[in-house]
């Protein structure tokens, strides 16, 4: 027996099988990589925000008639930015730009259309950017509308949804992109849990809001190996206790919901801080669960895999 052991300690670890090689490696890499995500974490969650990071800035915020955008409308106008905001309801749109005004908004203006209309998202961030004279902060925040149901097979709606609450947001930030880079800015998607784990009754919505995780996760990680200066920030929330939510989820879904100034708030600090995801909900576990170490950490080894030198222009 103990020359059998003697013989099993000296053998290469690829004759002892996947499982201790798998041990092997974690134990040589793992605690280093872990660590440096640890740092990372701590140091950036813990960087102060400070109101007048955005004082002067010029700001784009879609979905901005009701609910967390007309909210960051109003926060990034006491900030002293300028907006330029976009819902379909122009009515609306001009009492909140007349608001951001009196609250001293660097300067206030609307463009009313639907991201339905690929056309007009391109459009209106070419005259957003003519109005303030370029873009520091992309903030991307419209939905479509849907009820909580069981999926029927409705493939309008998954089209839709998958037109508004994606394929725009892809076009609006193709389009700012020259001048984001010109200002070193920021595109903050606002996103949800439902786009992090598998929720019922929202399937369309669902699909829409992964497909922002995989589309703008790895836009991000492309800007890091290509050197380009725009920062992602991805917005997972909970419920929030906006009108729309709060009829959607009614006599359906039974938790608290978080409040949407804050929660406006919140997104504004996470894209000023350049943070890479900002989680807002009303459980401490949803950041832990969802925040996902294990994925990053396969996200760091896998870029080794890449021979990616040329994609980037220098």
């Amino acid at each position: 027996m103990s020359q059998l052991r003697g013989t099993l300690d000296r053998s290469p670890n690829w004759l002892l099988g996947p499982g201790l090689c798998l041990m092997a490696f974690m134990k040589k890499y793992l605690p280093p990589i872990l660590g440096i995500f640890l740092a990372y974490h701590y140091y950036s969650a813990n960087e102060e925000f400070r109101p007048e990071m955005l004082q002067g800035k010029k700001v784009i915020v879609t979905g901005a008639s009701k609910g967390i955008g007309e909210q960051m409308a109003y926060h990034l106008a006491k900030m002293g930015a300028h907006v330029v905001v976009t819902a379909r309801s122009k009515e609306t749109l001009k009492k909140i730009v007349s608001h951001c005004q009196e609250l001293g908004a660097a300067s206030a203006h609307y463009i009313a259309g639907t991201m339905e209309n690929m056309t007009f998202a391109e459009q209106f961030v070419a005259k957003a950017g003519k109005l303030m004279g370029g873009i520091d902060m992309l903030i991307l925040n419209h939905i479509t509308n849907a009820s909580m149901s069981l999926f029927s097979g409705d493939i309008h709606l998954v089209r839709r949804s998958m037109d508004v609450n994606f394929l725009s947001y892809v076009v609006l930030s193709t389009t700012a992109l020259p001048m984001l880079k010109q200002s070193n800015g920021s595109i903050v998607v606002v996103s949800s849990k439902a786009g992090k784990m598998a929720s019922p009754l929202i399937a369309p919505y669902s699909a829409s809001k992964f497909a922002l995780d995989g589309f703008f996760s790895s836009l991000r990680m492309e800007h890091s190996v290509a050197k380009i200066n725009v920062s992602i920030t991805l917005c997972i929330l909970g419920l929030i206790n906006t009108d729309t939510a709060m009829k959607a989820v009614s006599g359906i879904l039974n938790i608290e919901a978080s409040p949407k100034e804050d929660c406006a708030l919140e997104i504004i600090k996470g894209g000023a801080l350049r943070q890479e995801e900002v989680y807002y909900d009303n459980s401490v576990w949803t950041a832990l669960l969802l925040g996902n170490p294990g994925r990053k950490v396969l996200e760091f080894l896998s870029l080794r895999s890449y021979s990616l030198d040329k994609f980037i222009i220098n």
